[in-house]
């Protein structure tokens, strides 16, 4: 099978034992590809899916039938930007920026939502999407480049989440001191 990380198909359920089970059905129906299957507090199963749009369309509705009431939250992206999954695969560049937008959302699946918009809208980059137990099962999500594509890159990315009641904070950082970029824009990998 080809596999195309252009489409994305995520979904967030309220325990592991839910999620197992629908993730289960979510790949023997339909031949897509797992790229990412993590708890995050409080005991929240996230998971993440490509493959072709009828594949991955089908693979989330075998899923979301399976996990009912317990499906917290999901996300369907059948042109998901190249930078979102650079970001989601800790293959992001973080480098050569003026400003910084760092938005935190209430849900993993908002905050990658939150990123594919903000590329769309604006000529920024996602230096992160940090999606890691530590977050509480909160996104954080950096954006960088030029102050203004910032700022417009966080207005949407604001909007899709507060329409959402998914907004936790959202901060914009105009030229940053230069001691605190490194760890700022800090990869899975641990480079900037």
């Amino acid at each position: 099978m080809t596999t195309s990380t252009e489409v994305l198909g995520v979904q967030e359920f309220a325990d592991t034992a839910t999620g197992a089970q629908a993730l289960d059905a979510a790949v023997k129906v339909a031949p897509v590809t797992v790229l990412d299957v993590r708890v995050v507090n409080p005991g929240k199963l996230v998971v993440i899916l490509t493959g072709d749009v009828a594949s991955v369309e089908l693979s989330l509705k075998a899923a979301r039938d399976v996990a009912g009431a317990r499906l917290v939250d999901e996300l369907f992206l059948p042109s998901v930007e190249p930078a979102v999954i650079a970001a989601l695969t800790g293959h992001a560049s973080a480098e050569g920026w003026d400003a910084m937008g760092i938005l935190e959302t209430a849900t993993v699946t908002a905050g990658i939502a939150v990123a594919d918009l903000a590329v769309k809208r604006a000529d920024v980059r996602v230096a992160e999407i940090r999606i890691d137990d530590a977050m509480g099962g909160r996104a954080s999500v950096r954006l960088i480049g030029p102050v203004g594509e910032v700022e417009a890159g966080m207005d949407a990315g604001r909007t899709y989440a507060e329409e959402r009641s998914a907004l936790v904070r959202s901060v914009i950082l105009p030229n940053p001191h230069e001691d605190l970029r490194a760890f700022l824009a800090v990869q899975k990998d641990g480079t900037a």
